[in-house]
């Protein structure tokens, strides 16, 4: 499998996803396409790159200093209401935890749990 390939294996009682990130291995029901695995997989680059740039002006390793970095992150993401839109779109069925795989960082959790309660505060369809 490729870098970015993903495999999605279904069982009778749910789904199994294989994500190839560094043996990561996410279990649950999946039920998203490949376009929104790669709108999430888009989005994970653009969250990832952003706290990146903030590691210039915060401290990755202090927990003040992740929890200033995911607050920038999630003011960024807010203020695009598509960007929004296209992430909460995409972990739709498989929850944050594929997102969560993907993201590498100290202040990931920060986000992920702001996303995970917009995604939990979302009228469902």
């Amino acid at each position: 499998m490729s870098e970015d390939q993903s495999r999605t294996i279904n069982t009778q009682g749910g789904g199994y996803r294989e994500i190839n990130n560094e043996g990561t291995y996410v279990e649950g029901n999946f039920y998203n396409s490949s376009k929104e695995g790669k709108s999430l997989a888009e989005s994970a680059k653009e969250i990832q790159q952003l706290l990146k740039q903030l590691e210039q002006t915060y401290d990755p390793s202090d927990p003040i200093g992740q929890m200033q970095m995911a607050t920038e992150v999630v003011k960024k993401i807010d203020a695009s209401p598509q960007w929004k839109q296209r992430l909460l779109s995409s972990i739709g069925a498989g929850g944050t935890a594929a997102l969560d795989s993907l993201l590498n960082h100290p202040a990931a959790s920060f986000v992920i749990a702001t996303i995970q309660k917009w995604n939990e505060d979302q009228p469902e369809a």
